[in-house]
């Protein structure tokens, strides 16, 4: 009698094949299972079956990184790559102040503001007060009585403590820091040579055994179970190696993550000590505030970490390839959000030896200048000689749509039908779908995100169009080029495909517009024209620059633009949209692909048909597939 094959994870199935096997034998040939007290121990084995069964298909997807769910297991086959996930990052914030000296009778030469917490939240955020804390001691000296502190970086988080001896009869001794929410990069660590020793090292936290000497006071970090971190150090080989009695004090924030973004409020409690170690009693001085709070970040998911520890690993710490960038800037800048890096041949012309880089951050548009510089810094430990990075600035490539939704009003009420609609689409703009460089606008997919918002919708037609918003130089002639990085589709031979907001230039009257003019289906000419009282077109200055239809990209020669009708964050912008040859929309290189859902719209149109209104059909409202021919955007 052969065993049976039990491939099955449904209990049914797996009771049917041990019934088949038993069957098999002739003593249970005709035995009826179902009527006897012999169902029992069958529903034993089939269950025993059944989880034993469903732990080995668990088990062996946890052995694998791209099956394993559990973080211990991802983050423990990471390690094995070499990759160390990105702990919770602190909010960080920059505030001044000072104090005054003055009356005491003898002042010292400095004074120090000691590490751990020296602010709180002002007020509550978000229900909540906060505290803030600095890593490490700042000194400053006293001039005429006052003691300024310019620029202080505050972390956001308690400050925390913990000691260890070293036993070295006690092999399986480990360093673990027991707090979670943890911010790494806040880890400070100090060895003494024993508990009452006044000599100190500093250790300095490594990465990267290559540059490690077998001198060298480092230590190393693993992410263990419960997002707990323990700490590892030299064995005489890689780093220097602790002796037996070393008392270790390590310091470290626990931190909120994102939660402490956007506070801009601050109350000093920090504590000051002077050049000879004594307390000094001040007045809490006033802060002002440099920086408000941001940049805190959650600890890197699951699927983060499954993402980039096979790409660090294949870049094996060298920056060569574009996917080489790809992977080693968001460890070197934890607070990016997506990265897209391209070479100088793919443009065109090409610039050989250039990489081109673009970073999206997690909080705000732009990096800094002195953070690209940092990564730039950085990314000279990784880059082979001859390849410069640059960095371009972030720009969004807008989709806007025109949706007409039908429904059956006998199975819902359009406002509420409609507010829906309106919450799974602003879920979607704000989802990884579109928020990141790369990604791609899949119009049947939002088609359908539309009809599955309630059954109550029949159908709908939705209209798309892409946009950039480009930055003018006001009174200054000047040559502007936009690439929207997909195709345009030339709606009408004669001209007017493109669309702008309006904006005004010196020598012309009133308020002018940009638009096209094709001369081929690959390539056209760009215009200015008003228009006149019966809202007709008028040219009033020709051939302005030119238009690619085939690479989505318009050049403006040098043009003087005085003022325009549209302003964003302060700066005076020009609006340009067009429509895509494809309803699918890609974002290239360095465009960050945003759905707009504010300068959108959301129509309800009662399906007259499906309401059984108007079987004939006769009062059926048809809505267009393609946009309005108006000229300009309003």
């Amino acid at each position: 009698m052969s065993l049976v094959n039990v491939a099955s994870l449904d209990f049914n199935e797996i009771k049917a094949s041990i019934k088949s096997y038993l069957r098999a034998d002739g003593k249970f040939t005709d035995y009826d299972f179902e009527g006897s007290n012999f169902t029992v121990l069958l529903d034993t084995l089939a269950y025993n079956t059944y989880i034993s069964a469903y732990n080995a298909n668990m088990l062996s997807n946890e052995v694998f990184l791209d099956g394993a769910t559990l973080r211990e297991n991802v983050v423990s086959l990471a390690r094995n790559l070499g990759y160390l996930p990105r702990s919770v990052t602190a909010s960080r914030a920059s505030i001044s102040f000072y104090i005054d000296l003055s009356s005491f009778s003898t002042n010292p030469v400095s004074v120090t503001l000691r590490k751990g917490i020296v602010a709180t939240s002002a007020v509550t955020f978000g229900g909540r007060s906060y505290v803030y804390s600095i890593p490490e001691d700042i000194t400053s000296p006293v001039s005429q009585g006052l003691v300024s502190f310019d620029g202080v970086d505050i972390y956001e988080g308690a400050y925390v403590q913990n000691t260890f001896v070293v036993d070295s009869n006690n092999k399986n001794q480990r360093f673990i820091l027991q707090n979670p929410n943890i911010d790494t990069n806040l880890i400070r660590v100090e060895v003494r040579e024993s508990k009452n020793s006044n000599i100190t090292r500093v250790y300095k936290f490594a990465n990267n055994l290559t540059d490690v000497k077998p001198t060298d006071d480092v230590f190393f970090i693993n992410e263990i179970e419960d997002q707990r971190y323990e700490l590892l150090f030299g064995d005489g080989s890689f780093g220097s190696k602790l002796k037996n009695d070393n008392f270790i004090i390590v310091n470290y924030v626990v931190t909120n993550g994102e939660k402490g973004n956007g506070i801009d409020s601050f109350r000093f409690s920090g504590r000051f000590f002077d050049n000879n170690g004594s307390p000094v009693k001040v007045i809490a001085p006033l802060v002002t505030t440099v920086e408000a709070a941001g940049d805190g970040a959650a600890i890197e998911s699951v699927e983060s970490i499954k993402k980039l520890a096979p790409r660090v690993y294949a870049s094996q710490n060298r920056a060569v390839t574009a996917s080489d960038y790809e992977a080693l800037i968001p460890k070197i800048y934890p607070e990016a959000d997506s990265v897209s890096v391209f070479g100088g041949e793919e443009l065109d012309p090409p610039k050989y030896g250039k990489v081109f880089i673009t970073v999206k951050p997690k909080n705000g548009s732009y990096l800094p200048n002195i953070v690209k510089d940092n990564i730039k810094t950085s990314l000279r430990n990784y880059a082979v000689a001859g390849i410069i990075p640059e960095f371009i600035d972030l720009k969004y490539l807008y989709i806007e749509y025109q949706s007409n939704v039908y429904y059956n009003q006998n199975l819902g009420d359009a406002s509420k039908i409609r507010a829906l609609v309106q919450k799974n689409v602003e879920s979607f703009a704000k989802s990884d779908e579109l928020n990141r460089y790369g990604s791609r606008f899949k119009y049947s997919k939002f088609l359908k995100l539309i009809d599955d918002s309630s059954n109550a919708i029949t159908s709908n037609i939705t209209n798309v169009a892409i946009r950039r918003d480009f930055k003018i130089v006001t009174n200054d002639p000047s040559e502007y080029e936009i690439c929207f990085g997909n195709k345009f589709y030339i709606k009408n031979d004669d001209g007017y495909n493109i669309k702008s907001s309006g904006f005004s230039v010196p020598g012309i009257s009133g308020t002018v517009y940009i638009s096209d003019a094709p001369s081929n289906s690959d390539a056209g000419i760009v215009f200015l024209f008003k228009l006149d009282s019966t809202g007709e077109p008028v040219v009033v200055r020709d051939n302005i620059g030119s238009i690619d239809y085939k690479k989505g990209e318009i050049r403006i020669n040098s043009l003087e633009i005085s003022a325009t009708s549209k302003t964003k964050f302060g700066d005076p912008i020009i609006e340009l949209s067009s429509l895509s040859q494809s309803n699918d929309i890609i974002g290239l290189q360095d465009l960050y692909l945003q759905l707009d859902t504010s300068l959108s719209s959301i129509q309800m149109v009662s399906d007259v048909i499906s309401s059984g209104i108007d079987l004939s059909g006769s009062q059926y409202i048809s809505s267009s597939s393609y946009l309005n021919g108006q000229y300009i955007r309003l």
